[in-house]
């Protein structure tokens, strides 16, 4: 099966002040469609490590950091920031904590902006999307005008619109009823699974990940250490 996203060796470092706290991800691959949920307390390098597969922190190594059969290493060791832009608007979807949606945008505007910056529009795919996430009726509102969980499903159809390879999301039901996390996390793997992408998500609760088919990588901190280090998670 063909790797949507896979890491190998890589460290990568979080500065604060003289203190220095270190991630290290041994292997981590994500096949087409894989689902996979990081796991850990809150300070281990969850968010580290979701920004480094992005693209959107540098590691301080990596023997590889291949995105889409494009290995990023490569272009950071060379400074190809440009290149770098480009792969992480083609591949990646990300949904933040508090959906991140840009709000002087319509829900349709937003998903569009993400296909413009792919070069893949497709009018029908948003409106596919939004049905599915049962918000069609809300495509022309603004993100203010939406109860929390609209706006998260808002985001999930926002990184899935322009069919990326790898889907990111930062705990994506921090902020929502436990019901309604269930619900998130269900059309998260679902819709992801149609598309085809992979899903890397970060969370606090791994039962809940587990129930939705997501297999679970912990970072476990090393003693004694600002350190931790990510456990190889085990796909079906």
């Amino acid at each position: 099966m063909t790797a949507a996203l896979r890491l190998r060796g890589v460290v990568a470092r979080r500065r604060s002040g003289n203190a220095v706290f270190s991630l290290d991800i041994p292997a981590l691959t994500l096949p087409e469609g894989g689902l996979v949920a990081v796991t850990g307390a809150s300070g281990t390098g969850k968010s580290t490590l979701l920004d480094v597969a992005a693209l959107a922190a540098r590691p301080e190594t990596a023997a590889v950091l291949e995105v889409a059969g494009t290995d990023a290493a490569i272009l950071w060791r060379r400074g190809r920031l440009e290149a770098l832009a480009a792969l992480r608007g083609a591949s990646f979807g990300y949904v933040l904590q508090t959906g991140g949606l840009i709000p002087f945008l319509s829900l349709r505007d937003n998903a569009r902006l993400a296909q413009d910056f792919s070069g893949r529009r497709d009018e029908a795919r948003i409106t596919r999307l939004a049905e599915a996430l049962e918000i069609g009726e809300l495509l022309g509102r603004l993100p203010a005008a939406l109860s929390v969980g609209q706006r998260q499903r808002a985001a999930i159809l926002r990184a899935l619109a322009h069919r990326p390879s790898v889907v990111i999301a930062d705990e994506p039901t921090a902020s929502v009823h436990p019901d309604m996390a269930e619900t998130i996390l269900a059309l998260l793997a679902e819709q992801a699974r149609e598309a085809g992408a992979a899903v890397l998500l970060a969370t606090h609760d791994a039962a809940a990940a587990a129930r939705h088919g997501f297999a679970l990588a912990p970072l476990l901190p090393v003693p004694g250490e600002a350190a931790s280090v990510l456990a190889e998670p085990v796909l079906a």
